[in-house]
């Protein structure tokens, strides 16, 4: 029996991921991942849409369970199409499809401390680096939110 390598396609159609775009004060709020997909690299809240879900209902779950935070006024934004490499090989593919969430209730904590190192704002103008390819790809084609 063959066992697959890391650069072997885990799926052949791509997911949906729905990543939460949160703009608080002229800020951005952005999380450093760990694991293994993405590790290291600077990103938004947000994972991969269940069977049935909504998207916004998606945006909050994933934003409360990462964050803590409640948003009260979510709007949908423009969307990516991230095909993950490694060793030239594509490995994952996925359509990110971004929401973006104003008006919040809470403080930012971080509540799944094995996937994410903490969470910082940051301004549009100043992001930190290295980002997680999805945010790459949506400042690549020039979008930015409303209030940043």
């Amino acid at each position: 029996m063959n066992t697959p390598s890391v650069s072997t396609p885990t799926a052949t159609r791509p997911g949906v991921g729905v990543g939460v775009l949160v703009v608080h004060q002229g800020l951005l709020l952005l999380g450093k991942r760990r694991g293994s997909h993405g590790a290291g690299h600077w990103a938004a809240p947000g994972g991969r849409l269940e069977f049935g879900e909504a998207l916004e209902d998606c945006a909050r779950r994933e934003l409360l369970e990462e964050t803590g935070l409640v948003a009260r006024h979510l709007e949908l934004g423009p969307y990516t199409n991230d095909v993950f490499e490694e060793g030239g090989q594509h490995t994952q593919h996925f359509l990110t499809v971004y929401v973006v969430a104003r008006s919040l209730q809470g403080t930012p904590r971080n509540l799944e401390p094995e996937k994410c190192e903490g969470w910082a704002w940051f301004a549009w103008d100043a992001l930190p680096t290295p980002l997680f390819q999805p945010l790459q790809n949506l400042l690549r084609i020039g979008w930015r939110p409303g209030g940043l």
